[in-house]
């Protein structure tokens, strides 16, 4: 099959505009417990409802839990935040849940920034990961309108408080909402929007099930991509691998912009991102065949 011949399914104009959303600079980087990042809640949010995924969040879509600033101090180290949870329901035994975290850095005040002056910037974040963000809400678009009951359910979540230390999916998998033997596998996409074609796509977590090779076996993409066995590493993956669960890790690779007010939305590749989300649909397509995947340890 040639590359002009494989079904397309992410569309990159609705990428490029969630990014563009997302990380705007009225957005303020999406810091955690902000004003702004409680607005991208809000317009993820709207998008879980026009995709008719079921809340099930303890307040509607919203996971509440308290976030602790820990790497620099600051008077408002205990903040409020939210994941955010919407559930596609194909009444089956298993469901596999699909991630990405949306806060950032905010104004550079809660450490990590690679800026040397970074207090009081707007750490816009697009890579980083308004573009996880928006794979998550076109995985969720096309799953919820492909007029196909799936053989497992799909679960969506929006992290916050990654930035911190993975709080809220730490939080998540302390306190999930479908129990975690229920859950087959987890796929987290975390900058995936400055695609290199000499790079390729980094997945990770290729070792976490000795069902993945048969699953990645005969998948068509129009990306380089390589594999990598780890399944912890420092995005929320790491945190369904601590619980045993088989994991799927997306990202495209650091960069100059990484962690600084100069990672914008211009600078994203939506065309690329749209072929790496039509990647993992394929996959994701092949891996839910399987009721439930066994996990293996990686050392």
């Amino acid at each position: 099959m040639s590359a002009q011949e494989i079904s397309t399914y992410a569309h990159a104009e609705l990428i490029k505009k969630h990014i563009n959303n997302l990380a705007a600079d009225k957005m303020k980087g999406r810091g955690t417990g902000s004003r702004e990042i409680n607005r991208a809640a809000k317009y993820i949010e709207k998008y879980f409802e026009k995709y008719k995924l079921k809340p099930l969040g303890s307040k509607g879509y919203k996971q509440p839990f308290i976030a602790k600033v820990t790497k620099v101090v600051v008077k408002d180290s205990l903040r409020k935040a939210n994941n955010l949870i919407g559930f596609l329901d194909n009444n089956a035994p298993y469901t596999i849940i699909v991630g990405a975290h949306y806060d950032h850095l905010g104004l550079g005040k809660q450490g990590s920034s690679k800026d040397s002056l970074p207090e009081g910037k707007i750490h816009n974040g697009a890579d980083d990961n308004a573009s996880g963000v928006a794979g998550l809400l076109e995985l969720a678009r096309y799953f919820s309108q492909n007029d196909v009951k799936e053989n497992l359910n799909i679960l969506f979540i929006a992290f916050s408080g990654e930035e911190l230390g993975l709080l809220g999916s730490k939080y998540y998998v302390n306190h999930p909402v479908i129990p975690l033997d229920k859950i087959s596998f987890m796929l987290n996409m975390d900058m995936i929007g400055r695609y290199n074609a000499e790079r390729g796509v980094g997945v990770g977590g290729f070792g976490t099930s000795d069902k993945w090779p048969s699953i990645f076996e005969g998948v068509e993409t129009d990306v380089k991509f390589f594999t990598d066995n780890a399944g912890s590493g420092g995005s929320d993956h790491g945190s369904f691998y601590a619980k045993g669960i088989p994991v799927l890790f997306f990202h495209t690779g650091d960069h100059p912009d990484y962690h600084k007010p100069s990672d914008t939305s211009e600078k994203i590749d939506s065309e690329s991102e749209a072929k790496i989300i039509d990647f993992e649909i394929r996959l994701l397509l092949n891996g839910m065949k399987e009721n439930k995947l066994n996990f293996t340890k990686v050392n």
